[in-house]
């Protein structure tokens, strides 16, 4: 794989463990007014951040992405907690790559990803039991 490449596969995984971390954030935000909860998230979501943002968004190419359309699973949510359990996903799994990808460039933010991703792992345990009461 090019650099190009790499650089690509790590900026479409910084914007989806950040876009799923704020989905949840905003649940507990606006939803269910906890501060505690929400500033927890917003502090994760702003780890997740790499310092080469211009290389790497001179790698986004969203025009050419092979599955840049939607699947049936990602446009049906039936409640609360689905919306919630679906952006925890989408978080760890990116948050997983990012770990991987990042052992490439530094072992220091890939550890940063394991963190994140552990704390996620942490907080989907506790906030879809507040979500699941509310279907």
């Amino acid at each position: 794989m090019n650099k190009q490449n790499h650089l690509r596969l790590i900026d479409a995984n910084l914007n989806r463990i950040r876009e799923g971390i704020r989905v949840v954030e905003d649940i507990f935000r606006y939803v269910y007014n906890d501060k505690q909860t929400a500033i927890k998230l917003k502090e994760l979501r702003h780890l997740s951040r790499l310092n080469n943002y211009i290389e790497l968004l001179e790698t986004r190419d969203v025009k050419n992405d092979v599955l840049r359309g939607s699947i049936k699973s990602e446009q049906n949510r039936s409640d609360l907690n689905s919306i919630l359990i679906a952006n925890f996903k989408r978080a760890q799994e990116s948050s997983r790559v990012l770990e991987e990808f990042c052992k490439l460039i530094s072992i220091e933010d890939s550890e940063n990803f394991k963190y994140i991703r552990y704390e996620l792992y942490n907080l989907e345990i506790v906030l879809t039991k507040i979500t699941s009461n509310s279907k």
